[in-house]
């Protein structure tokens, strides 16, 4: 029998055709930017824990916890909102919006870590990114051409709006388009620095807030309503 010749091994230190993955430039900066703004956010979140719930000294009337559940459910409902139901399409447009917007936080983690948005999967998507940036664009222009809330609004209002709307049309583009890669990484650092400066902290001060009033509803026997 003849012998069987092997294919040769290639050196194990042979290093000449290994190719070197370096991580571009604006990404470096959006790790960078989104490492700022977790230490911004937790020293918001640990304030808050420092400071406590809040302190009623009138005898209880109710439960805290019931108050608390029902202040992040039944007291969300649009019905129990003045503020809502008397502007529902706005409403609507702000939830869209919001949602909108953790899709984009999601992507843009993804986004972080290599993954790629492809097939049939990214048109529903960034249809619903289409929709969402709308809605900001719309509440955007509302805030503009109101004049009551036109005197409500100041600076903070108008480029917090900006940045997300942005953020999330970016989004949408660079699931079909690299082109826009080096821009939405640039306007999301943007975002991400801006976060815990601007109104957009609320995304940290909302849970307390909703959690103080079930707090004192709660306990005053208030919420949830019999």
């Amino acid at each position: 029998m003849a012998p069987v010749k092997l294919p040769a091994c290639r050196n194990p230190t042979d290093v000449s055709n290994l190719k070197t993955v370096q991580m571009p430039w604006y990404q470096i900066i959006a790790w960078s930017t989104l490492c700022i703004c977790f230490v911004n956010c937790l020293f918001h979140f640990v304030r808050l824990i420092r400071l406590g719930s809040p302190v009623d000294y009138a005898s209880p009337k109710g439960s805290i916890s019931s108050g608390v559940a029902y202040s992040f459910t039944g007291a969300m409902n649009p019905v129990k909102k003045e503020s809502a139901f008397l502007h529902l399409p706005t409403y609507l447009a702000g939830i869209l919006y919001h949602l909108g917007t953790f899709l984009s936080f999601i992507l843009f983690f993804l986004f972080l870590l290599n993954f790629k948005i492809e097939g049939w999967l990214s048109y529903p998507i960034a249809g619903y990114l289409v929709i969402s940036g709308l809605a900001g664009v719309g509440i955007f222009l509302k805030r503009i051409l109101k004049k009551e809330l036109r005197s409500l609004s100041n600076p903070d209002d108008y480029l917090s709006n900006l940045l997300v709307t942005i953020f999330q049309i970016l989004t949408m583009l660079i699931i079909f388009s690299q082109v826009f890669t080096p821009l939405y990484y640039m306007i999301v650092s943007l975002l991400l620095l801006y976060l815990p400066l601007g109104k957009l902290k609320h995304a940290i001060y909302f849970f307390a807030a909703r959690y103080h009033l079930g707090f004192y509803f709660g306990r005053r026997g208030v919420w949830p309503p019999k």
